[in-house]
């Protein structure tokens, strides 16, 4: 398992970047202007902002003195956040914003969790911006949370220092989305590297595998007694407020009804500096290849 995890790192390293330059010919070349695009599924709970906030502080902190725009991936999202008066572009949009703006070299940072439907979908854009006339001169992409080897084992290291302290017939249980794209095969593969390090922590999806009902049978193995349940999502919005924690059919409610004690953790891994570094990094890889 772990040869083949690191197969795929070393696949994806030869990706590690996606840059493109606009064909310039035949135009007079502006004064080079970076700039910074992050993009986001989106939110519209608003106790779930606090971890996108914490996203932003955290880049600009990194970045300081550079342009930082958002864009969020889900239509509908953007939809209902429109209705409240609120206003985020979609990636293109933004993008072609920013080109408008004299922006000519733009670093864009994905903030999806896996290299999934929504980070394809953002690969396609950078794609086709870069090849707008009169569009910014060069694009580059950073990777999502999850991309290679290595980023899985930093983001075991940097979940664990937010797990409660537990005894030892007290689990963890990891809520991430989970997909019918071949990248749900992280999920496992992050359950696999916990297995190897620390007893009890179990990953698990809403839409994809491993689901809960895959857990259950090891928590009663182990005789747990009690389950902390804890978001692998970036903002703890709505899969979190109700499939998660809620008090109907959600995963708190099965697990009780299982008969575990259940305490629910609502803190997106925004909200968690060590794992934002994880995406962070990879922003500082796509700014620097701003200059190739």
């Amino acid at each position: 398992m772990i040869n083949f995890i690191k197969s795929i790192g070393l696949v994806a390293s030869l990706f590690l970047v996606f840059a493109i330059t606009a064909n310039a010919h035949g135009r007079k070349e502006k004064p080079m202007k970076k700039g910074i695009l992050l993009v986001a599924f989106g939110t519209t709970i608003p106790k779930a902002q606090v971890a996108l906030d914490n996203i932003y502080e955290e880049v600009e902190k990194a970045f300081p003195n550079t342009e930082i725009r958002w864009a969020y991936t889900s239509a509908m999202i953007r939809e209902k956040l429109a209705k409240q008066g609120k206003h985020f572009d979609a990636p293109v949009v933004a993008l072609s914003k920013m080109a408008d703006d004299g922006y000519t070299h733009i670093a864009v940072q994905s903030l999806h969790t896996i290299p999934g439907e929504e980070y394809d979908y953002l690969v396609s854009t950078v794609k086709h911006s870069a090849q707008i006339p009169k569009g910014a001169r060069k694009l580059t992409l950073g990777e999502p949370l999850l991309y290679a080897h290595t980023d899985i084992e930093k983001c075991v290291k940097a979940l664990e220092a937010h797990f409660p302290e537990r005894k030892k017939n007290e689990a963890i249980i990891l809520m991430g989305h989970g997909t019918h794209h071949y990248a749900n095969a992280f999920y496992p593969a992050l359950n696999f590297y916990f297995n190897q390090s620390m007893d009890n922590v179990h990953v698990g999806t809403v839409e994809g595998f491993p689901m809960l009902d895959d857990i259950l049978p090891k928590l009663k193995a182990n005789k747990t007694k009690k389950v902390y349940l804890m978001p692998f999502m970036s903002v703890a919005g709505d899969h979190i407020v109700n499939d998660m924690a809620g008090d109907d059919d959600s995963w708190k409610v099965a697990l009780e009804a299982e008969g575990f004690e259940v305490e629910c953790i609502i803190k997106g891994t925004g909200e968690m500096d060590e794992v934002v570094t994880i995406w962070v990094d990879h922003l500082k890889h796509a700014f620097h290849h701003l200059e190739d």
